[in-house]
């Protein structure tokens, strides 16, 4: 088990030889980088990773998630050795481990594609690292036939992988880096290529796998549902750039920016263009002619911040807006998106779309099976769960 830390982790991926020659990318040092792509071009390069700061206790579970193209897989990538650091240090177990191959880290990493050798069983595949350390047979059988309990995989053992399932064959990959009994555990996108009923099941093994091998844990994901269910904390990415860190809890009810309360949560928070505006030194914000008063706790964050009045975005997600039948903002429906347990409402006011979550218990007999489109509807917003985004985007509360 193992603590990591990174110090200012940097990576550049380099230029061609052949554009450099062309001097496309030979910019002067005091003129400003240009952006490609929402990456960062230099002289020297491409950032892809910025200044990447994390402490990660023994035995946390830490996800990093974020759009295609972050930087969240080449910073895992540099802890398992794959992809040297340009700049910055890297730390596992207090040990700098910045110029150690990746078979001195004491890592296990777990890929997207399975990457199992298909002529071998899976006995064998998970066997294999274990043999090259000359390992006594018997010790090999043990810990390869525990890993096979623990993910109940015991009946393929002699089967090879194209016999298998991608549920089955993610399961002999995970156990492949079980047996190895790693300092820390990387998982790049273990998920990805199953299907929603698949992942789902496999999200609940990796939590109970988590709980019985006790380890490290360092998961990338693109889907913010694993990130929410798997993470003690999760680092959230966007262009090289860490936007926040925190707790499933943290994050989801206390965005740090705009782009952190889009990303997190589906649907997706409904946002508005208003203001911040003051009366008799009470603040409040007027919404489709609606005046929304900010609730005690808001107030007094706005004075002790020294907030004043001004343009803002205001965020507040659809399970916080709910049906009403006097008062309110009317709306009306486009789409009705029968969940099952929920509807999800697509709804129009003044031309602009709000989304609501409509509980089953809200719905009633009339409305069982959805909302006809065109159907009128009261909209009432909850004041106490308002999110406030100054012009730099950064939450006001």
């Amino acid at each position: 088990m193992a603590t990591v830390q990174l110090k200012n982790i940097k990576k550049i991926y380099p230029h061609s030889e052949s554009k450099q020659k062309k001097g496309l990318f030979g910019k002067k040092k005091d003129e400003e980088p240009e952006k490609k792509h929402n990456l960062q071009i230099t002289a020297e390069g491409t950032v892809a990773v910025q200044q990447f700061s994390l402490d990660i206790a023994d035995k946390e579970f830490i996800v990093l998630v974020g759009p295609s193209g972050c930087g969240k897989s080449t910073t895992l990538r540099m802890i398992a050795g794959l992809d040297t650091i340009t700049e910055g240090e890297l730390y596992i177990d207090g040990r700098l481990v910045n110029d150690v191959p990746p078979k001195g880290r004491d890592i296990a990493m777990v890929f997207q594609n399975y990457a199992l050798y298909p002529h071998m069983s899976v006995y064998d595949n998970m066997a294999f690292a274990l043999k090259l350390r000359k390992m006594p047979k018997a010790e090999i059988d043990r810990k390869v036939r525990e890993a096979a309990e623990i993910l109940d995989i015991t009946e393929y053992l002699d089967r090879k992988p194209k016999a298998l399932s991608g549920g089955q064959r993610q399961r002999v990959a995970i156990g492949r880096a079980i047996v190895r009994e790693p300092q820390v555990f990387l998982m790049d996108e273990p998920l990805s290529n199953l299907d929603a009923k698949l992942r789902n099941q496999m999200r609940s093994e990796i939590l109970k796998l988590r709980q019985r091998i006790d380890t490290t844990f360092i998961y990338v994901t693109h889907d913010q549902t694993e990130a929410m269910t798997l993470g003690d904390r999760i680092v959230i990415m966007r262009d090289g750039f860490i936007q926040q860190i925190g707790t499933p809890h943290e994050v989801y009810n206390h965005p740090h920016n705009l782009f952190v309360a889009g990303f997190i949560g589906t649907p997706q928070m409904n946002f508005f263009q208003t203001r911040l505006e003051c009366e008799n030194g009470e603040f409040y914000v007027p919404l489709y002619g609606t005046r929304f008063e900010l609730n005690e706790k808001q107030k007094q964050m706005i004075k002790e911040r020294g907030i004043e009045p001004q343009e803002i975005t205001l965020g507040i997600r659809p399970e916080h807006v709910s049906l009403c039948k006097e008062g309110g903002v009317e709306a009306e429906v486009d789409v009705s998106e029968m969940m099952g347990s929920s509807v999800h409402l697509h709804c129009s006011v003044q031309g602009e779309e709000v989304v609501v979550i409509v509980s089953g218990l809200e719905l009633g007999e009339e409305h069982a099976s959805g909302f006809s489109h065109g159907e009128k509807v009261r909209l009432h917003f909850d004041s106490n769960v308002l999110h406030l985004f100054g012009a730099d985007e950064v939450n006001l509360l």
